[in-house]
């Protein structure tokens, strides 16, 4: 008899490892992550609140994530090891592991992570699952949409019954951390605060003064013009000084629905999500229009969930459905959650990929096992 399951979500900001049947992951290590603000930081410091002992196991030196995707598998290895014997305090040799996969995962980092897990680690099971697929298990779903916005990209993914419609997979290159560089330029705009004093601002900084005083507008054209529409904010830095938000407030996440405040020339999410609706086949877009769900941190902006409903009902004006969109307030972990959820099913244990199968068909049957 196996014992519990480790479910592993790794993103390109955190990384979190916790045991199936559990609510919440039981450790969150920060992924290592080029510095694009020049701050440096210690890559195995946990986020507050949660346990991380200091081991022998050596911090990788290099970035292993970079936009989802693993760059670099021998810092993977050791992130995963560490989290599994040091973070988790058992031996990977006697637990299966769940691990949740970027939507735009090619095929070839599947092959990667079970050499490395097999062979590296020397689990006895694995099952990887696609993150979109995993938050809608959090909300009780295997059918529906899911608009998932991280750190470093944002994906749409549609399932139906359980299995992923790749061809409905969208990705958008905008998400937490272009957010946070946003922010940084709307505020070096603005006039009334001392510019050497917000040139300093680290990525830390910018991301705590995005995630406590930015929100999503729901008629953003208008809050433009109405100066009186929104209130502004303070926020105080940790050296003291304050800084006032006045329209930065609502303009840092509207890129998530206009990419091309980022000069990029792609659609917004929401128009992403009907774009992987119309790959879902006819008499299924009914099912998955009733389950669209939000996931990620950086949908956790007050005023997302409404806006995307908004956006969509118009998008689908005429076609005769009002969407309501699905936002849970631990939405930020749901891919995790969702993992784990799956994994403590009695009815999913028959899905893992065996070592004895890893040997006897090799890295490429996952292909076959995880379609």
């Amino acid at each position: 008899m196996l014992k519990p399951a480790v479910v592993i979500d790794s993103g390109s900001r955190f990384t979190r490892g916790g045991f199936a049947g559990q609510e919440q992951p039981q450790c969150v290590l920060r992924t290592l992550l080029p510095c694009s603000l020049g701050t440096p930081w210690d890559p195995w410091q946990p986020r507050p609140g949660t346990e991380s002992p200091c081991c022998s196991t050596p911090a990788p030196r290099r970035c292993p994530l970079r936009y989802g995707l693993v760059e670099d598998w021998h810092s993977m290895r050791t992130l995963w090891d560490h989290l599994i014997c040091c973070c988790l305090k058992v031996s990977p040799e006697e637990h299966p592991v769940l691990l949740a996969e970027s939507p735009s995962c090619p095929g070839t980092d599947r092959v990667k992570a079970a050499e490395v897990l097999f062979e590296g680690l020397g689990v006895p099971a694995l099952h990887l699952a696609n993150t979109g697929f995993l938050s809608l298990c959090a909300h009780g779903r295997v059918t529906g949409l899911a608009v998932e916005a991280g750190a470093a990209v944002s994906h749409v993914t549609s399932v139906w019954g359980g299995q992923t419609l790749r061809k409905g997979t969208r990705s958008l290159g905008v998400a937490g951390d272009h957010l946070s560089r946003y922010l940084h330029q709307l505020l070096l705009q603005q006039s009334h605060t001392e510019p050497s004093g917000l040139q300093a601002l680290t990525k830390k900084v910018l991301t705590q003064l995005k995630e406590q005083c930015c929100y999503v507008s729901l008629d953003y054209e208008g809050d433009l013009q109405e100066e009186g529409s929104h209130h502004p904010a303070r926020f105080q830095t940790p050296d003291g000084r304050w800084i006032t938000l006045g329209k930065e407030r609502f303009c840092c996440p509207e890129p998530l629905f206009r990419p091309e405040l980022l000069q990029l020339s792609c659609p917004g999410l929401h128009q992403l999500a009907w774009q992987s609706l119309h790959t879902v086949p006819q008499q299924a877009r009914r099912h998955v229009l009733g389950n669209i769900v939000l996931s990620g941190g950086s949908s956790m902006f007050p005023g997302f969930p409404e806006r995307m409903c908004l956006e969509l009902n118009l998008l689908l004006r005429g076609a005769g459905v009002h969407i309501e969109v699905l936002a849970s307030p631990k939405r930020a972990t749901a891919a995790w959650a969702g993992g784990s959820m799956a994994a403590s099913l009695t009815s999913f244990q028959h899905t893992w990929m065996t070592k004895g199968e890893y040997q006897e068909h090799g890295a490429q049957y996952v292909h076959t096992k995880f379609q």
